[in-house]
C-alpha cells in the first residue's frame, strides 16, 4: 500500500498515528510479558529520541501509537522501537527473521478535533474487536492513566490529550476525556474514515498546506513546522 512509500513527512513537532503489523499475521505478542517488555523498549524510544508518546493500544497482531516528534526523527525512533523488540521477541522466543511486517505504517496527523478522534480510535481497537466492552478492561492500552484511573506510567504523557478538550484541571481533563472516549463506544463510522489511506489527517487547509510543502521541499526533514506552535500547553 501507500504506507510502505519512504516517509518524507517529518515534522519538528509533528504528531503521527503510528501502526506496525505482524509478519503473515503473526501475533507480535504471545504473552502479558512481551506487552510489558514492548512498553519497556517504547520507554527507551521515547527517552533516547526524545519522542512523546501520547496514547497507544498494543493488539495481538499489530499495535497503535500517538507518537510527537520534536526533533523530527520519527524514522530513526521507530527502526530503534522495533528492532530492539524483534531481537527480544526473537530471544525470548527462539526464533529468528522479521517480527513486524516491513515498515511501519504512519500518518501526519493535525487539529485538536482530529487528534481526539485519533486517540479515541486508538483505545477503542480493543471494543471494536469484540475483546472487551470498554476500553478499561484492556490492559495494554493508554486508557486507563489517561483517565485518571491508574497511575500514568513515565513513557505516556496525558496531560496533553487531557488539554485537547479545553479543561482546566487534571481532574476536568480526565473526566472530559472519558465521557469522549465512551461516546465512540457503539458508534459505527468515524470521522477519520473520510481519509482512507493518505498520508495524513487534519483540515483541508493543513492538507493542502502540506502538499505544497512536498512539492517544493526536496529535503526529507522540514525543520520548523510553524503549524504545530499552536498545541495546548501541558499542565503545570
Amino acid at each position: 500500500g501507500r504506507m510502505s512509500r519512504p516517509l518524507r513527512l517529518q515534522f519538528a513537532g509533528g504528531v503521527y498515528h503510528v501502526t506496525a503489523r505482524g509478519n503473515d499475521r503473526q501475533a507480535i505478542f504471545a504473552d502479558d510479558e512481551d506487552h510489558a517488555r514492548f512498553l519497556t523498549v517504547l520507554a527507551g524510544t521515547v527517552a533516547r529520541y526524545h519522542v512523546l508518546c501520547h496514547a497507544y493500544c498494543l493488539m495481538g497482531n499489530h499495535y497503535h501509537l500517538l507518537l510527537q516528534t520534536p526533533e523530527a526523527n520519527l524514522s530513526v525512533a521507530m527502526r530503534y522501537l522495533n528492532g530492539v523488540y524483534t531481537q527480544r521477541f526473537n530471544r525470548r522466543h527462539e526464533r529468528c527473521g522479521h517480527v513486524l511486517q516491513g515498515r511501519f505504517g504512519a500518518r501526519l496527523v493535525d487539529g485538536d478535533a482530529y487528534l481526539l478522534e485519533v486517540c479515541r480510535y486508538i483505545v477503542l481497537n480493543p471494543v471494536r474487536a469484540g475483546l472487551v466492552a470498554h476500553p478499561r478492561q484492556w490492559r495494554w492500552s493508554s486508557f486507563q492513566a489517561t483517565a485518571g484511573e491508574m497511575p500514568t506510567p513515565g513513557f505516556l504523557t496525558v496531560g496533553w490529550v487531557q488539554a485537547l478538550g479545553g479543561a482546566k484541571t487534571q481532574d476536568e481533563g480526565a473526566r472530559r476525556y472519558t465521557a469522549f472516549i465512551e461516546a465512540g463506544i457503539g458508534e459505527s463510522g468515524s470521522p477519520l474514515d473520510k481519509f482512507g489511506s493518505k498520508p495524513a489527517v487534519g483540515s483541508e487547509a493543513f492538507l493542502n498546506r502540506l502538499a505544497e510543502e512536498c512539492r517544493t521541499t526536496r529535503s526529507a526533514e522540514i525543520p520548523r513546522a510553524q503549524r504545530f506552535a499552536g498545541r495546548p500547553t501541558l499542565f503545570q
